[in-house]
């Protein structure tokens, strides 16, 4: 005989007497919930079909794309198809045109605003090092490129970059107050006031380094900050390091410029790359100049030295 405990209850005559769908559960689980639920999610799923045979989430092929109107822009059409990029004409610069772009202040005052903070100091000077201060022309609206500090704190780290003219251990810069006797001022200026200060002979907009204001002096066309040029190809923080490079190696004394050696190498820094890249076009400019009226053509460059060597 089989002795039950006492406290053990007999399942088999509890799951006897339990109804059928209880039972189910017991054996089944979840599952003996979800069989009927989508049991009843496919009833719906057929009904909608039948009295729907032409909805068009039933009807659409699963490889086909379809377009979705988002109703922007006049996006009303049914069936309307994906957007594609408009294809406009792009405008042909030739090499006096300054490029399109922001606003900027064809004249100011005259007069100039110290901006930035002193005390920037980088490479060795082992034969010079230039003491500068950054000033803008007072009318310039700098705040639609980042304000006063914003230029300032450009040249100082254009200057003191790797790539830089302090790569040659020769040069080094120190950015000083403009009270503080510098020798150079760098200078944010109007178009008019550089056409004072540079002469205007060629009629294109040009920045350069001048001694006409009486003391050595670098100055940045302001058109040419906002709107660039065009072998930069819209690069303009490029080629705003271009220009200070540019016109501050004129103040160390690299009077001349320098053609393009052949094709596709990068542009000497003190080849005139706001204007062109082509020699054959710079001589057309200038046959005085030093470049040859040859098709050299080479590729923009904002350094002295783009691949510095390891000290």
């Amino acid at each position: 005989m089989t002795h039950r405990h006492p406290r053990e209850p007999d399942r088999g005559s509890e799951s006897a007497q339990e109804p059928f769908f209880v039972r189910f559960a017991h054996e089944y689980g979840w599952r003996a919930y979800a069989i009927p639920v989508l049991a009843v999610i496919t009833v719906c799923v057929l009904a909608n079909m039948a009295a729907n045979p032409d909805d068009a989430a039933v009807a659409a092929p699963a490889a086909e794309t379809v377009a979705v109107d988002t109703g922007v822009a006049g996006g009303r059409g049914e069936g309307s198809a994906s957007r594609e990029p408009a294809t406009l004409p792009e405008g042909d610069l030739g090499l006096e045109d300054l490029p399109p772009g922001g606003p900027f202040t064809e004249d100011g005052e005259g007069t100039y605003r110290e901006v930035g903070v002193p005390g920037t100091a980088a490479g060795s000077g082992d034969e010079l090092v230039l003491r500068y201060a950054v000033e803008v022309e007072n009318g310039l609206d700098t705040s639609r490129y980042g304000g006063d500090d914003a230029f300032a704190t450009l040249v100082d780290a254009t200057l003191a970059d790797p790539r830089g003219w302090t790569n040659d251990p020769r040069f080094g810069f120190e950015h000083v107050a403009g009270n503080q006797d510098p020798d150079l001022r760098i200078r944010l200026t109007s178009p008019g006031t550089t056409k004072d200060n540079c002469g205007g002979s060629l009629g294109l907009e040009t920045s350069c380094r001048t001694m006409a204001t009486g003391e050595s002096t670098v100055v940045i066309n302001e058109a040419r900050w906002v709107r660039g040029a065009s072998p930069f190809q819209g690069d303009l923080g490029s080629y705003r390091q271009y220009l200070i490079n540019h016109e501050v190696g004129h103040a160390l004394g690299f009077a001349e410029h320098v053609a393009c050696p052949a094709t596709g190498e990068l542009a000497p820094i003190m080849m005139q790359q706001t204007l062109s890249l082509n020699n054959a076009e710079l001589h057309s400019l200038d046959h005085d100049e030093v470049y040859p009226d040859s098709d050299e053509t080479c590729r923009a460059n904002p350094w002295p030295y783009p691949r510095p060597a390891v000290l």
